[in-house]
């Protein structure tokens, strides 16, 4: 099922950092995927629910050009990708192994899928780019996925660099990398990170007026009344 167009709206209009400073005042610390930054810079930003891919470490009976063609492969993953999901690969943190490369991207961009973001690495850098798939990696290696990983399945809890990722969480990528929002925390997150971003954006507007740090970031409470009248005002 894909986000709702609301959600979306409001999750593109709030950067990944802005995100994790809500979600660690909630408590969670670990929520940026480590590992995951744009193989191109300047993709935007992309919102949408996780759809999970898990590899393992290659074994050699298993991780054959042959397991290509079997019914748990990418490709078979890639063909229930949902409109709008963002992919999400646990590569187990493999840097000489591509876990996908052009064909695969321009298929997934053809499916609508939103963006991949994985821990491991791509193949085929050029033709990537050219699919129109916007990717979050930690590189590029020219081997195929398996010469270092076997593909087992997909749409069950992930490890994706260091963070527990299940179906359907919400997934937020910038230039700063990935972002995990957990699927039961998404309406509390939607009420607050709007209102996050924008005191922060007015932080920077007193920032651009010489107003000194002190006081200011974080707020007192002279300077919370100040914030809270040039918010009436913008009514």
């Amino acid at each position: 099922m894909t986000l709702e167009p609301h959600v979306v709206e409001t999750l593109t209009s709030v950067s990944t950092a802005t995100l994790t400073t809500v979600l660690l005042k909630k408590g969670l610390r670990n929520t940026w995927l480590r590992g995951t930054k744009p193989l191109k810079p300047g993709q935007g930003r992309v919102v949408g629910k996780a759809f999970t891919l898990r590899f393992i470490p290659a074994r050699e009976d298993l991780a054959t050009p042959a397991s290509w063609a079997s019914p748990i492969s990418t490709r078979a993953a890639i063909e229930v990708m949902p409109e709008g999901c963002v992919a999400v690969a646990d590569a187990v943190g493999v840097s000489d192994a591509g876990i996908f490369g052009d064909i695969l991207c321009a298929r997934m961009a053809k499916r609508k899928v939103a963006g991949l973001v994985t821990d491991g690495v791509m193949r085929d850098a050029e033709g990537v780019l050219a699919s129109g798939m916007k990717v979050w990696c930690n590189g590029v290696a020219a081997p195929p996925s398996v010469a270092g990983l076997t593909f087992v399945g997909w749409q069950e809890p992930i490890n994706c660099g260091g963070v527990a990722v299940l179906p359907d969480d919400i997934v937020v990528v910038d230039d700063d990398g990935a972002v995990l929002i957990p699927a039961a925390l998404l309406e509390e997150v939607l009420a607050e990170a709007p209102e996050q971003e924008r005191m922060e954006a007015w932080i920077m507007s007193e920032v651009d007026r010489g107003v000194p740090l002190p006081g200011l970031y974080p707020m007192t409470a002279e300077t919370k009344a100040r914030y809270e009248a040039w918010k009436e005002s913008q009514k």
